[in-house]
């Protein structure tokens, strides 16, 4: 596989419809973003304690995996994009004023008038995990279509990232297929993430082809412990992995284990770290799509042809720091960790 990212013009910004018979001349093509991504904007309905009268506060924290990537990135240097819908609401304004406040791209981030604004109610336990009820039937992120797809935009980014829950219903899942095979056609690094969630499936044999087909798309893969089990039905990552690895050829997959760290299968290496397991953690949302933003970093950084033992276990030190870090804030796209403070963690451990 060409490695896209080789070239001293990799930064250079170019109007959305570039001159490309020029770039075929100079054997190259110059992108305008490093990262695009499709999916879920919604607001997270998070879980913040008990009022006077004894009844449970939430407080709505700008939300989805795909756009706390990209929020990542972004506080990382990079040119980011999402694709998307969201309500004309109080909700859907918000949020798309929070992507711009945080330098996200939103030329792509369709406003639907006649829906609501996906909302996700977030009750956290005693050990950070959480619990989501969704209120989503339809929310306007279901209601992304084909013809919302700005084909300009897919053929200028280096990488695309999506993940499945855009992918629950037929026309928004048309118009993620659409996406993700467009940007493979323009020769973007295709990166997947399942985050499944159970409640907002038919049947969990419709999520099962969902998370086979991003397989079959995906140069990177991350998947949580628990996906790679549900997937594969092996306790052991490493035999899940050569499963998966015996019917999709994935360059990149990385395995996030939670409190036990993370994992990075990479050609004949596997490379594990250990967690920085915080005390002061409030709750885990958005730690595995830091972890995802910061392992995107390395490879835009260092492509996807050659990496070593020592960079893979560096890669995983910072994403895991990174996604450490965000679990003692409340939410996530709008809170994420500085670099400086990322590689003072992962600094600290010898």
């Amino acid at each position: 596989m060409k490695n896209p990212y080789a070239t001293d013009f990799s930064h250079t910004n170019l109007c959305l419809r570039p001159n490309l018979q020029t770039e075929q001349e100079w054997g190259i093509i110059m992108k305008q973003f490093d990262v695009i991504a499709l999916g879920e904007l919604l607001i997270d309905m998070t879980d913040n304690g008990v009022s006077g009268q004894g009844n449970t506060l939430f407080e709505a924290n700008p939300g989805g995996a795909p756009c706390n990537v990209l929020a990542m990135l972004t506080k990382l240097g990079h040119k980011t994009g999402f694709i998307g819908k969201v309500g004309e609401d109080l909700f859907g304004r918000k949020l798309k004023a929070v992507l711009e406040e945080v330098g996200i791209d939103t030329a792509s981030l369709c406003v639907d008038k006649d829906a609501r604004t996906t909302l996700a109610f977030v009750e956290t336990k005693e050990d950070g995990d959480r619990d989501f009820s969704f209120y989503r039937n339809p929310g306007a992120d279901m209601l992304l279509r084909k013809d919302d797809i700005r084909t300009e935009l897919l053929a200028q980014t280096k990488l695309f990232h999506f993940g499945t829950l855009s992918m629950t219903h037929d026309a928004v899942r048309e118009a993620t297929k659409f996406a993700v095979e467009y940007a493979k056609e323009q020769g973007a690094v295709i990166s997947f993430d399942p985050n499944i969630r159970e409640p907002l499936w038919e049947s969990m044999d419709l999520a099962r082809e969902q998370v086979e087909y991003g397989l079959g798309m995906c140069d990177i893969l991350k998947i949580s412990d628990n996906e790679i089990v549900w997937l594969t039905g092996e306790e052991d990552y490493s035999v899940g992995v050569k499963k998966i690895r015996e019917q999709y050829d994935i360059p990149l997959i990385l395995v996030s284990m939670g409190k036990e760290g993370s994992r990075a299968y990479y050609k004949d290496i596997m490379v594990e770290k250990a967690a920085f397991v915080q005390k002061n953690t409030i709750e885990t949302t958005g730690a595995g799509d830091t972890f995802m933003a910061c392992v995107l970093h390395k490879v835009l950084d260092a492509g996807l042809e050659a990496f070593t033992e020592e960079q893979l276990e560096e890669m995983l030190t910072f994403a895991n720091a990174a996604a450490s870090l965000i679990t003692t804030r409340k939410g996530a796209l709008r809170v994420m960790p500085e670099e400086s403070e990322i590689r003072e963690m992962a600094g600290s451990r010898p």
